[in-house]
């Protein structure tokens, strides 16, 4: 005679639910820690509004044009007659980004003529700074 056990052995399974909840939860994790990461070298400027998309994980270069028309790179004070010198080292690759953050009363023309120094230093890709837009 065959004795039975009284309980059946159950195989153990894999819970869907939990495992998604826990991958929203890092995935919202990683992607406000990216965020905290991001490090704009530049003065606070009073930005234009707009939309843009994220930017790149790259170093690149702030150019800034303050209210009262003062260049800075990287925080650093320069004039249109230097700036072409002193942005050139500072261009580790030929497609190096430059962010352009522009005061929204600082003068058109000497934004213009600052991206078009930075453009004689051999810069090729400019980005422009905005704040989004609520």
């Amino acid at each position: 005679m065959k004795v039975r056990r009284l309980r059946a052995h159950k195989r153990g399974r894999i819970e869907i639910i939990p495992m998604i909840d826990v991958i929203f939860f890092l995935l919202a994790t990683f992607m406000l820690a990216s965020l905290a990461m991001q490090n704009l070298r530049s003065l606070a400027v009073n930005l234009p509004q707009g939309q843009a998309a994220a930017m790149s994980a790259k170093k690149p270069v702030t150019l800034t044009v303050t209210r009262d028309n003062q260049i800075l790179i990287n925080e650093t004070p320069v004039t249109l007659a230097n700036l072409a010198s002193t942005l050139k080292p500072m261009l580790q690759t030929p497609d190096a980004d430059i962010i352009v953050a522009a005061d929204h009363a600082a003068t058109q023309g000497v934004v213009v003529q600052a991206m078009l120094a930075a453009r004689t230093a051999g810069a090729q890709h400019f980005l422009i700074a905005v704040k989004h837009a609520q």
